[in-house]
C-alpha cells in the first residue's frame, strides 16, 4: 500500500473514525496500488465516513500526505500489533501450545511480502468483507510462494512455504472464526453439503489465473481447511528438474497403450508432474484426452488435442465410474488423478491393456512399494492373473520427492522404472524384491534409484548433508556424506 493511505488509515484509527475491518474492505475493492484520495473516497462512498466527518477526514488525508513522502508508519494499521514486516516464520508458539515449532524459511527465496488478514478482528467483520479478505488471503498466499494455506480451530493460521511452516500470526482462530473463514466462499448448497458431510473436496476459482484445491473437514475442535494454491501457469518437465531424465519421460509418453505410474508422498507434486505430462502430450500429439481428477485442479485448454476434464462428484460419481464410461467415450489418453481402490485399480489396467495410455497417480514411495500396492489389491485367487497382466502393460513407474535446497527453494528427487524384459519377469513371478538391483543395472534404459538422485543432489551441493542422510536408505552412500 502507498504510505499515505497507511497513514490515513493509522490516523483514522486513532481517531476513531473507521475501524480496521472497515478498513481491510475498501483495501480489498480497491486493491494495494489505491492512491490516498481514492481511498478516502471510497470511504465516504461506503458510507463509512458520513457527512458529519468529512471534514475531519479530509484533515486527517492531508496529514498522511504529508507523513507518507517521508515513509510508511512504525506498524502496519491493517493488521493489529504487527509491523510493516510483520511475517516471523520462527515466531515461538506461546506457553504450552500444541502447535509444532515452525521451521525457519530461507531467507533468500524470491517472493512477494508475507499474506496478511486481520485474524483477531473477525467478529467484527461482516460476511462480506470476510468473504473479501479470504479472496486477498488467498490471493497474497500465492504471490508470497507458498504452497499452502491453513485455517484451523484453535490454531495459529499458517503457510507452508518450500516444505516449511509458518505462522501468519499469534492469534489462534475460535470455532467461529474457522468455521466463518472456510465457509466465506462456499455457496449455499456447498456449505449444506460441508455441514452434513463434516468433509468436503472442491476447486476454488477466483479468477481464471487464482484456482486453489480445497479440503475443508471438522476435528476435535472445529472446522479447519487446507488451501492448496494451484499455479497458474503449467510448467513443463524440464522445469520441475526432470530435465536429466527428460529423455526417459518422453519416450514412456510416446507409447499409445499401456500403464505409466506418478508416484510419491502427499506435498510431492505429482499433481504437478501430471500436469505437465498431460500438456507435453496436448502439445505433441494430436488424440483425446479424458482426464478423470477430484477436483480439477489445472485447467489444460486443447491444442494439438482434444482434453475433456472430469470432476469426481460433479461430473461423475466415482473414479471407477468414469473409467467404465470412458472406454465407450473413444480416448486415446486417460489420466486418472488418484488409483485409491480395487475397482479403479482393474479399469486403469483393463483400460491399459485394450490400446489406451493410462497415466495414474498413487501414495507411494518408490517403486517397488508401488508395485507391491498396486498388485496386494487384488484376491490371492487373482493374483497369477494380475501380475501377467501388469507384467505386460506396465510402461514405467516415477516416485518423486521433494526436498529442501540449500540455495533455499526445492529440489526434486526422483525414482524412475523403466519396464523391460527383466522387470516384467520379476513382476510375473512376484519377485519384486529384485527390482532394486535390476534397476540398478539400468541405467542406460533411463533407470534410476532415489538414493542414487538424492545423492547426485548433495555432491552437486543442492542440498545439505542433513537433508540427504534423512532421505537415503543406502548405508554405503550414508558413510560417503560428511
Amino acid at each position: 500500500m502507498h504510505p499515505a493511505v497507511l497513514w490515513l488509515v493509522r490516523l483514522g484509527l486513532d481517531q476513531g473514525l473507521l475501524t480496521r475491518a472497515q478498513a481491510l474492505s475498501v483495501r480489498t475493492a480497491l486493491g494495494d496500488g489505491a492512491e490516498l484520495g481514492d481511498f478516502a473516497q471510497k470511504l465516504i462512498d461506503d458510507g463509512i465516513v458520513d457527512e458529519s466527518n468529512i471534514a475531519t477526514l479530509e484533515k486527517l488525508a492531508g496529514l498522511a500526505h504529508t507523513k507518507g513522502q517521508k515513509g510508511p508508519p512504525a506498524s502496519d494499521p491493517f493488521i493489529a500489533g504487527e509491523t510493516l514486516a510483520p511475517f516471523s516464520p520462527a515466531a515461538a508458539a506461546p506457553p504450552n501450545s500444541g502447535d509444532p515449532k515452525p521451521k525457519t524459511q530461507n531467507p533468500n527465496s524470491a517472493a512477494g511480502p508475507a499474506p496478511r488478514f486481520p485474524f483477531d478482528q473477525l467478529a467484527a467483520m461482516d460476511d462480506a468483507a470476510v468473504a473479501a479478505g479470504m479472496r486477498e488471503l488467498l490471493r497474497g498466499t500465492a504471490r508470497h510462494g507458498a504452497s499452502d494455506l491453513h485455517l484451523s480451530t484453535g490454531a495459529r493460521p499458517f503457510i507452508r512455504k518450500d516444505r516449511a511452516l509458518a505462522f501468519l500470526t499469534d492469534y489462534a482462530l475460535t470455532a467461529d472464526d474457522a468455521l466463518r473463514l472456510n465457509t466465506s466462499l462456499l455457496t449455499d448448497a456447498q456449505k449444506k453439503t460441508y455441514l452434513e458431510r463434516k468433509d468436503f473436496d472442491y476447486a476454488l476459482a477466483l479468477s481464471a489465473a487464482d484456482r486453489y484445491r480445497v479440503n475443508l473437514m471438522v476435528h476435535k475442535n472445529g472446522a479447519a481447511g487446507a488451501y492448496r494454491m494451484v499455479p497458474a501457469e503449467t510448467r513443463t518437465l524440464a522445469d520441475l528438474g526432470f530435465a536429466q531424465h527428460f529423455e526417459t519421460i518422453r519416450k514412456l509418453l510416446s507409447y499409445h497403450n499401456g500403464l505409466i505410474l506418478v508416484t510419491g508422498p502427499v506435498g510431492s507434486g505429482k499433481t504437478t508432474t501430471l500436469a505437465s505430462m498431460v500438456a507435453y502430450l496436448n502439445e505433441t500429439r494430436t488424440d483425446h484426452i479424458i482426464t478423470v481428477e477430484d477436483p480439477i485442479e489445472v485447467v489444460q485448454p486443447a491444442k494439438g488435442c482434444n482434453v475433456s476434464q472430469r470432476e469426481v462428484g460433479t461430473h461423475t460419481r466415482t473414479f471407477a465410474s468414469a473409467l467404465k464410461g470412458a472406454l465407450r467415450e473413444d480416448p486415446d489418453v486417460i489420466v486418472i488423478g488418484e488409483l485409491r481402490d480395487l475397482e479403479t485399480i482393474e479399469m486403469a489396467i483393463s483400460a491399459s491393456e485394450t490400446g489406451h495410455l493410462v497415466i495414474g497417480t498413487m501414495h507411494t514411495s518408490d517403486a517397488s512399494t508401488t508395485l507391491n500396492r498396486l498388485l496386494d489389491v487384488f484376491p490371492p485367487a487373482q493374483q497369477t492373473q494380475i501380475r501377467a497382466s501388469v507384467s505386460e502393460s506396465l510402461r514405467g513407474v516415477i516416485c518423486q520427492r521433494l526436498l529442501p535446497a540449500r540455495a533455499g527453494g526445492i529440489a526434486l528427487a526422483c525414482e524412475i522404472l523403466v519396464s523391460n524384459t527383466a522387470i516384467q519377469n520379476l513382476i510375473k513371478e512376484g519377485k519384486t524384491t529384485g527390482l532394486r538391483n535390476t534397476m540398478e543395472t539400468g541405467v542406460k534404459e533411463g533407470m534410476c534409484l532415489m538414493d542414487n538422485v538424492v545423492f547426485t543432489l548433495w555432491q552437486d551441493k543442492k542440498i545439505t548433508a542433513e537433508t540427504a542422510l534423512a532421505n537415503i536408505n543406502n548405508r554405503v552412500l550414508r558413510a560417503k556424506i560428511s
